[in-house]
């Protein structure tokens, strides 16, 4: 696995009750914080070593899918590179396993036996997942089919057009009383979402339109989240004045959410200062109804 280089700040505190992370062996440090986020530029790993047991109340990943392989995709309208990064590089079958199996596994130990873990993936990368969570000790509950009705065309015209992600919800251990606020999710309003019928059970397919416009006013990642996806993923899994951890912090779209739901706290990492800066400033702009 690569590694990215950690930063480090002396004069940042962390979030309320988190004034451990100052006295952590490697000192890592947030780059950003308020009252209810912290943010690290660092490796996933590295930081979330330095949490305790059973610590944080839901989990939301969305790790490299090893897509950018020097192919080509369709962006709005217009023929572009798959390529997203070098953190977006397949480093081989088995060292993508075992960077998977690392972070699979510290993220059940940080969690608390009531939190779950989401994971959104393609079929280039969720089915390791999906073998990594229940090898490691993990309970899947659902995969949800995130169904893009605005989906970009396959240019290649070689395989079906690929108009949805998947997503892995999965708690601690099968014996876990996990939170799902299933009454919010039966009658809440999704008006975003053609197939959520009103006052019927949620289903396990989503109809989420990508990122809108408004959603990029300070730029954007290229593996960038909705916000109706994460603010459902919220609502669903957690309750007021939980913590939520997002390793892959991308463009801060988990973040984001968390702030618009209100009452929780936010921890978001991710090796890509640019990445950080996007989210802070996306954070920043809630005030002004810029997301």
């Amino acid at each position: 696995m690569i590694r990215g280089n950690i930063q480090r700040r002396e004069n940042l505190n962390t979030l309320p009750e988190m004034n451990h992370l100052i006295i952590s062996k490697s000192q890592l440090k947030p780059i950003y914080r308020s009252e209810e986020t912290a943010l690290y530029n660092a490796d996933c790993l590295e930081v979330m070593a330095t949490f305790p047991d059973n610590y944080v109340d839901m989990i939301f990943a969305d790790p490299p899918y090893n897509l950018s392989n020097g192919g080509i995709t369709c962006q709005a309208g217009k023929m572009v590179s798959v390529n997203k990064g070098k953190w977006d590089k397949s480093n081989g079958f088995d060292a993508d396993l075992e960077f998977n199996r690392q972070w699979i596994v510290e993220c059940r130990r940080i969690l608390k036996p009531e939190g779950t873990l989401w994971i959104s993936g393609t079929n280039h990368n969720i089915y390791q997942c999906g073998f990594l969570l229940q090898q490691s000790g993990f309970h899947i509950l659902n995969d949800i089919a995130w169904f893009k009705p605005n989906a970009a065309p396959n240019l290649a015209c070689t395989t079906f057009a690929h108009s949805h992600e998947t997503l892995l919800w999965a708690r601690k251990d099968k014996k876990s009383k996990h939170i799902f606020n299933y009454k919010a999710m039966k009658e809440g309003i999704f008006v975003e979402d053609r197939m959520k019928a009103e006052g019927k059970q949620m289903r396990s397919v989503w109809s989420i339109p990508t990122p809108p416009a408004n959603e990029k006013t300070f730029g954007k990642h290229p593996t960038q989240k909705p916000l109706a996806l994460l603010k459902r993923i919220i609502l669903a899994s957690t309750n007021e004045n939980s913590l939520i951890l997002d390793p892959f912090n991308g463009g801060g779209t988990t973040g984001v959410a968390a702030k618009l739901v209100g009452n929780r706290k936010y921890i978001g990492i991710d090796i890509e200062k640019d990445y950080i800066d996007l989210t802070i400033k996306r954070l920043d702009g809630i005030n002004k109804n810029n997301l």
